[in-house]
């Protein structure tokens, strides 16, 4: 599609209507994207003593855009918040200087639509997109109501605009916002989009479930669909192997789309970007609904699709010369959480009285973090404290080249030091870009690894 000499999208024209804007990428030469996966940062970092932090940091310099997903709330709760009835399964809260620490860190964009978002309430939302714009940082998925949590938001470079639309599929239910309706206020909350899981298994096991489901008391009769059994509230379809099935929402699905083509046309450079922990955190592989998912979100004018939340790499493809990032990861994990809300100690069995905060979150890793599908032994959970920074430059409104910082969060250090990154060398970073590696052959994706970093090379025919 073309565009005017002078850089700026070309007016369409559809049955004699005036359509604005383009869906290209539409920047001046050398625009870079550096994208990371969760933040999930309890205290600020830069003053503190973490050696190799500063050389990762280095990598955002030269970057229009340095994006990651904050994965916790930026709050004093001396003053603001409480921990609620129903979080995300752990209560993640930052002092609040953490916002300048972002700031100083090179962040200028961030997604809010997570399970941690309401962990601390409205006010735990609140304070920390007061935060945020404190500190300049463009933020979205977290709003007063659905259209504001929905909408695009965006930053200011010097080689375009950039637009970021925020959701998350893993939520908790009572924090997604809605619009009003007549005289209902609209809810404060975040973007969601809600997806519908079934599972599938081979023709004799849905058989015998529905010997099962015909067996209950008050089994509905009449329900004699051949392709499915719906018993305990769960659907179970027809399929050549047992697993999860996702289907989303359509009307949410609509929505983000719009907010994503309006979200290009006010802007040069629009990133999508998904908070998902489906099918699971075990989970290498994305779940069955999101390739063809992202690609209407690139069709609509996304010119990234960045996905976080499973908290382990997933494969990267490139469609229509655009980036599709499955998982990125941990960018931060730093293990011990203060305060920590009376709901937790009674989950892993604690005592407030007796027990401390931290001895809550040791226990909550020893029981929560499965191991990663492939990988047995003592290094079950090494794939949740290593990640890569995507670096994408774009050279004639092309994705040129992708280059993949591979890092490490320092698993084996002390739980109250550990999770902040720092480049991986040797033996470890080549084991992190083979598993990329792997991981995105099936999408057609070839990366390179040179000097220990991952390079994805682009042609202008790559699709």
């Amino acid at each position: 599609m073309d565009s005017h000499k002078d850089g700026h999208p070309a007016i369409l024209r559809d049955g004699g209507f005036d359509t604005v804007g383009s869906i290209e990428t539409n920047v001046a030469d050398g625009f870079t994207m550096a994208a990371v996966g969760d933040l999930l940062l309890a205290r600020p970092v830069t003053t503190g003593h973490h050696p190799g932090l500063a050389d990762v940091l280095k990598i955002f310099h030269d970057a229009d855009i340095t994006f990651g997903n904050l994965e916790t709330n930026i709050l004093d709760v001396r003053s603001k918040g409480c921990p609620q009835a129903e979080y995300g399964g752990a209560y993640c809260i930052s002092a609040p200087e953490l916002g300048p620490d972002l700031k100083a860190m090179g962040f200028n964009m961030l997604s809010r639509a997570n399970n941690h978002t309401l962990d601390w309430g409205l006010e735990g939302m609140r304070e920390t997109s007061r935060a945020l714009d404190e500190n300049g940082i463009s933020h979205a998925g977290a709003g007063e109501n659905l259209a504001q949590a929905g909408a695009a938001r965006f930053f200011e470079t010097a080689r375009g605009r950039a637009a970021l639309v925020s959701f998350t599929t893993t939520f908790t239910p009572m924090s997604r916002a809605c619009d009003p309706a007549g005289e209902a206020p609209g809810r404060p909350g975040l973007h969601a989009l809600r997806l519908a899981q079934s599972i599938t298994v081979p023709s004799e096991m849905l058989e015998s479930l529905r010997r099962v489901r015909d067996a209950l008391p008050g089994n509905k009769a009449g329900e004699t669909d051949p392709r499915r059994v719906i018993l305990g509230g769960m659907t179970y379809k027809r399929g050549d192997k047992s697993g999860y099935s996702f289907e989303p929402d359509p009307r949410d699905v609509g929505d983000i789309l719009r907010n994503v083509r309006r979200g290009k046309q006010f802007s040069d450079f629009c990133i999508a970007t998904n908070h998902g922990h489906e099918p699971g955190e075990w989970s290498l592989e994305p779940p069955d609904y999101e390739q063809s998912f992202a690609r209407r979100l690139i069709d609509a004018g996304a010119d990234a699709y960045v996905v976080h939340g499973p908290h382990v790499l997933r494969g990267i493809e490139i469609y229509k010369g655009r980036p599709i990032f499955y998982s990125l990861g941990n960018f931060f994990c730093q293990d011990l959480r203060t305060p920590q809300g009376a709901d937790m100690f009674e989950a892993y069995g604690k005592d407030p009285r007796i027990d401390t905060d931290a001895e809550v979150t040791v226990d909550e890793l020893a029981k929560g973090y499965p191991t990663a599908a492939g990988f047995v032994g003592p290094q079950t959970d090494a794939v949740y404290y290593e990640s890569v920074v995507a670096v994408s430059r774009f050279e004639q409104n092309l994705l040129a080249q992708l280059k993949l910082y591979p890092i490490e969060l320092g698993r084996s250090m002390r739980f109250a030091n550990r999770g902040v990154p720092r480049l991986a060398a040797g033996p470890q970073a080549k084991t992190i870009l083979e598993r990329l590696q792997k991981l995105s052959k099936p999408f057609g994706t070839q990366i390179d690894i040179e000097n220990n970093v991952g390079v994805i090379r682009l042609t202008p025919t790559s699709s």
